[in-house]
C-alpha cells in the first residue's frame, strides 16, 4: 500500500469533486476517524487509518485488498470510479436524478436514463456534471452524468436521453471479477 502521489491525488479529488463537489473533504475527515486513500496494483482503497496501521504489517504478496475500493488508475492516469464507491459518495452528492420504477431496471442493465424514466432531478443541475441515480424511495442505484441541464429536460422530448450510465449496483454480479 503505497501513497497517492501529487498527480494521482489530483486527479483523484477532481473525479470526486464532479460528484460530490466540496463534500471531498468529509470523506477525509470524518466524525468517526481519519480516512485516507492508499494505492495497490493501481487501485484506489479508501480506509480508515486504524486499518491501514493493521495492514501494514500483512506482507504485500499475501494482501488481496483492505479498506472499500475507490477505483482504479488507466495506464494513462486517467482515474475509473468503480460502483463500489457508491455508498461513500451518495450521501454527499449535490445532484441527483430519481428514477420511476418502471426505469428502475433497464438502468441497473447498463442503459442510459431517457426523460420518460425520470422522476425528479436536483434543481440547477448543470449539463454534464456527474449525478447519483436514486431509486424513488431514496435507493442509490449508481451513478452517470447529467445529459441535460433542469431547465432542458423540462422541455425535452420524453425519449431524450437525461442522463448517460456510468455505473450501476446491477455491475456486482455482471462484473464480479473486476471490481476487488
Amino acid at each position: 500500500m503505497k501513497r497517492l502521489s501529487e498527480q494521482q491525488t489530483k486527479v483523484l479529488f477532481e473525479k470526486l469533486s464532479k460528484y460530490i463537489g466540496t463534500n471531498v473533504k468529509l470523506l477525509i475527515d470524518r466524525t468517526d476517524g481519519t480516512y485516507c486513500f492508499r494505492e495497490m496494483k493501481s487501485r484506489v482503497y479508501y480506509m480508515s487509518e486504524k486499518i491501514l496501521k493493521l495492514a501494514e504489517t500483512v506482507p504485500k504478496e499475501h494482501m488481496v485488498s483492505v479498506g472499500t475500493c475507490f477505483g482504479k488508475f488507466t495506464k494513462g492516469n486517467k482515474f475509473i470510479l468503480h460502483i463500489t464507491a457508491l455508498a461513500y459518495l451518495a450521501p454527499y452528492a449535490q445532484y441527483k436524478i430519481w428514477l420511476k420504477p418502471a426505469a428502475e431496471q433497464q438502468f441497473l442493465y447498463g442503459n442510459n436514463v431517457s426523460k420518460s424514466g425520470m422522476g425528479r432531478i436536483t434543481e440547477n443541475t448543470p449539463v454534464y456534471q456527474g449525478v447519483i441515480v436514486m431509486s424513488m424511495s431514496d435507493v442509490p442505484l449508481g451513478f452517470g452524468v447529467a445529459a441535460k441541464s433542469t431547465n432542458d429536460c423540462k422541455l425535452a422530448d420524453p425519449l431524450v436521453t437525461v442522463c448517460f450510465h456510468q455505473a450501476d449496483i446491477g455491475e456486482y454480479i455482471r462484473s464480479e471479477e473486476n471490481l476487488i
